[in-house]
């Protein structure tokens, strides 16, 4: 079992956020699974300019950083952890930025089969919205949600509990390939969706109007 941690706090390791994290880490390590840790910050993280060439051939980018290497390592992982401050309601932005660059992911669906779990801190304690839009961006990439935490700062006990709970659902989901037939309902229409697009710009998206092929979607 792999598990990737994305921790987009700029404080690494003295984040809230990340700390908060290590606990969800720590509730899967009684299935030994192998764990790594990419902090965002250490990166070089560009805008996406939407020249679409992830979508012409799959995962090529014109941009030469780091975003490439971290999706491979996504794509690599049986569960992603997705640890963000909340800073005005929102992921910051080199987490925003890496997602947005995953678009690939969302036309081909290919965190299929996989899991990902949440977590947020924040001063305001106001983190539905955030936690929402995680949850969001799993099911359009074909991810299932395990579910998510969030704190106001500073932690308490009680939420460092309920980090590692995640933590243990979230691996034994993954052990167990738990099945959320309404999340699944929903990634289901999203592909459905999303294959009619497929078939419109064929032409344009060779390599993802492919992927749809060799998969049998269309």
């Amino acid at each position: 079992m792999k598990i990737v941690l994305i921790s987009a706090s700029p404080r690494k390791e003295k984040s809230n956020t990340f700390i908060l994290a290590k606990e969800v880490l720590r509730g899967c390590a009684n299935e030994s699974a192998d764990t790594r840790i990419i902090h965002l910050c250490d990166l070089s993280i560009d805008f996406c300019t939407h020249c679409e060439a992830c979508h012409k051939k799959l995962l090529h980018c014109s941009i030469a950083d780091s975003v490439p290497e971290v999706l491979n390592k996504m794509l690599e992982a049986d569960g992603i952890i997705l640890a963000s401050p909340n800073y005005i309601n929102q992921i910051t932005g080199s987490m925003k930025t890496l997602l947005d660059r995953s678009a690939h992911f969302i036309h081909c669906k290919r965190l299929l089969d996989k899991y990902i779990a949440a977590v947020v801190s924040s001063g305001s304690g106001y983190d539905e919205d955030v936690l929402g839009y995680i949850k969001y961006y799993s099911h359009t990439c074909g991810a299932q949600y395990s579910g998510g935490v969030s704190s106001r700062v500073p932690l308490s006990e009680e939420k460092m509990q309920e980090g590692y709970r995640l933590g243990v659902k979230f691996a034994a989901d993954i052990k167990e390939k738990k099945a959320y037939p309404e999340q699944i309902a929903f990634i289901n229409e999203g592909k459905r969706r999303f294959g009619e697009v497929i078939k419109i710009r064929k032409n344009e998206w060779i390599e993802e109007y492919k992927y749809w092929q060799n998969k049998g979607w269309l």
